[in-house]
């Protein structure tokens, strides 16, 4: 009975070890960052139909501001971009399922999304800005929208403004398509980026489309992060900073808007 006592306390002590080596073991796991480091990779998702700040050029390649922000950003943590081109509407699930490390796609910081996920400093300012056709001389301001057709991304900040103002919503994937509807007289109107609209308009001059009102407010946009990743965070915001320092970023900035949009 002695020998059977000594035995189990010893199995005990074994199992109370083991448990504790394997805390131990959770503790000093790799965080976000260490992982990404030693991968080699970071995994960013994207839509890839949001010129121009993610969209596919003439020979198919994935390009835009924020993809080419983010590939200088991957760089300098010392790893290659991945992108993970997904619909708007399924994004923030995806970044959650933790398809992809962080999503570069024009995200709006706002209280509420800061509520459950972080983000990096700001990288570009836009306004909301409501367009319609070029014959329509109907809507001029916000609040004519009301009973009329907006194509929108519809769990876009900019979605929630044409709903806010009256506006009956047409489901869209992107930008792009919400300017095609637009031309086509198919919708009324679009509430969508000042930006966009500017890069647009450089290209396609005589396009039949015009802005008639603006929010007064800029909107800041950032990386965005599940919680819990300070380390990656902080990283991407020295590689940001470091970037407006040399020069990198304003070169980025004027190929695409002839400006600094970071402000």
């Amino acid at each position: 009975m002695k020998k059977l006592s000594i035995l189990i306390t010893t199995l005990l002590v074994a199992s109370v070890g083991l448990v504790g080596c394997g805390t131990s073991k959770t503790t000093t796991s790799k965080n976000l960052l260490e992982t990404i480091k030693n991968e080699g990779k970071i995994q960013i998702g994207t839509e890839g139909t949001y010129a121009p700040y993610t969209f596919h050029d003439k020979s198919g390649k994935l390009t835009g501001f924020d993809v080419e922000i983010a590939t200088e950003v991957s760089k300098r943590l010392g790893v290659k971009p991945e992108f993970v081109e997904t619909k708007w509407d399924g994004m923030l699930a995806g970044l959650g399922a933790k398809r992809f490390d962080m999503i570069a796609n024009e995200v709006g910081i706002n209280s509420d999304r800061k509520l459950k996920y972080d983000f990096s400093t700001s990288y570009i300012v836009s306004k909301a800005v409501l367009i319609v056709n070029s014959s329509d001389n109907t809507i001029k301001k916000f609040a004519d929208l009301k009973g009329k057709k907006s194509a929108q991304s519809l769990t876009s900040d900019l979605g929630k403004i044409a709903k806010a103002n009256g506006a009956v919503l047409q489901a869209v994937d992107g930008f792009n398509q919400s300017i095609d509807l637009l031309v086509s007289k198919r919708v009324d109107a679009t509430v969508n980026d000042s930006l966009s609209y500017l890069d647009l308009k450089k290209q396609k001059p005589n396009l039949a489309i015009k802005i008639v009102d603006q929010k007064g407010n800029a909107q800041p946009s950032g990386f965005m992060f599940n919680k819990g990743n300070k380390e990656l965070v902080t990283a991407v915001n020295k590689a940001l900073a470091d970037m407006k320092s040399d020069g990198t970023y304003s070169k980025i900035s004027n190929k695409y808007f002839g400006s600094d949009v970071s402000k």
